[in-house]
């Protein structure tokens, strides 16, 4: 794989993320949407396009009979999710001005845009025989991570002062994982009515476009200054596109897993952070102080550190994989 080649395929998928968050920017910048508009998209996106999403996506693509050992893909999100958690904390403790970030810091670095670019990415550059295979895998990789990401990452997100309660697990793209995994355990899946389904997907593919709107309405708002925000965006760009990927690299080499799932395993490594951070933030009226920064600078910069991987990976592939 040519890094002119990969470079494009990243370039296509950021670009079109970018664009997303662009509008929103434009959007707040000229004031044509305001503070409370936004906080109505992320919580329209949070409460019914998120959950229509996963939902839609499980249905159409998962089989409890097809894919007996599906279980080891949300796990294997956990395992991703922990490593990302510790490498965030490893940077607090190296350098104690990030505790003053310490919570939207370790989240950037903990969850990654585990969805839309690996699936893009995926299309583009695995043989159809191999394609849908691991999109399956992706979905149940989404699993895990969203039960995380939506009630363990929310609630972290909103601060100490909240008094964790077993409900807020519940969240609305949580009860879409179970709802959907509850449905296709009875068979109902295909049962559903078609006047139903169809209005669920079509919300779900508003997801990515909103939750990309309020990223750069987010953005528009911070008032920051460059010099106070450097030097934590430049650890998070290390410590999210180079020592983790890099960390991942060593995991693969360890375990040598198949091709698909070595391949699942440094594609998400390699993600920038998450653009849903910036919803969560929007939604419950949390200061935004370097969440949407952190998205942005990621996102723009792992137009090199994607490329650069993946072609580290194919070099390397005969020495990782079985």
């Amino acid at each position: 794989m040519s890094f002119i080649y990969s470079l494009k395929i990243t370039t296509n998928a950021i670009l079109q993320i970018f664009l997303l968050g662009f509008s929103g920017y434009l959007l707040t910048r000229r004031k044509l949407t305001s503070a409370e508009n936004l906080k109505f998209l992320s919580w329209a996106t949070i409460i019914l396009f998120f959950p229509c999403f996963i939902f839609a996506k499980l249905i159409e693509n998962f089989n409890f009979q097809v894919y007996s050992n599906w279980w080891i893909f949300p796990l294997m999100s956990f395992v991703v999710t922990l490593v990302g958690i510790l490498t965030g904390v490893l940077f607090v403790k190296l350098d104690k001005d990030l505790e003053k970030f310490k919570r939207e810091f370790i989240s950037l670095v903990t969850f990654q845009n585990s969805g839309y670019l690996p699936l893009i990415l995926v299309a583009f550059l695995l043989p159809i025989e191999s394609q849908e295979q691991v999109f399956i895998y992706i979905f149940l990789f989404l699993l895990g991570f969203n039960l995380i990401m939506w009630s363990v990452g929310v609630f972290y997100l909103r601060g100490k002062k909240e008094r964790f309660e077993l409900s807020s697990l519940l969240s609305p793209p949580v009860i879409a994982v179970l709802a959907a995994l509850f449905i296709i355990s009875l068979g109902w899946a295909n049962s559903i009515p078609q006047f139903l389904i169809r209005p669920v997907k079509m919300f779900g593919e508003c997801a990515l476009p909103l939750a990309m709107l309020v990223v750069g309405g987010n953005l528009a708002q911070i008032d920051f200054k460059l010099q106070e925000s450097l030097k934590q965006v430049v650890y998070l760009v290390v410590a999210k596109l180079v020592f983790l990927p890099l960390l991942f690299f060593g995991i693969i080499f360890l375990i040598k897993p198949v091709y698909e799932i070595a391949f699942l395993i440094l594609l998400q490594s390699i993600m920038p952070s998450a653009t849903s951070l910036g919803v969560i933030m929007r939604n419950y009226d949390k200061k935004d102080n370097i969440i949407s920064l952190g998205i942005f600078w990621t996102h723009v910069l792992s137009l090199l550190t994607i490329p650069l991987f993946l072609i580290l990976f194919s070099a390397l592939s005969a020495f990782l994989i079985r």
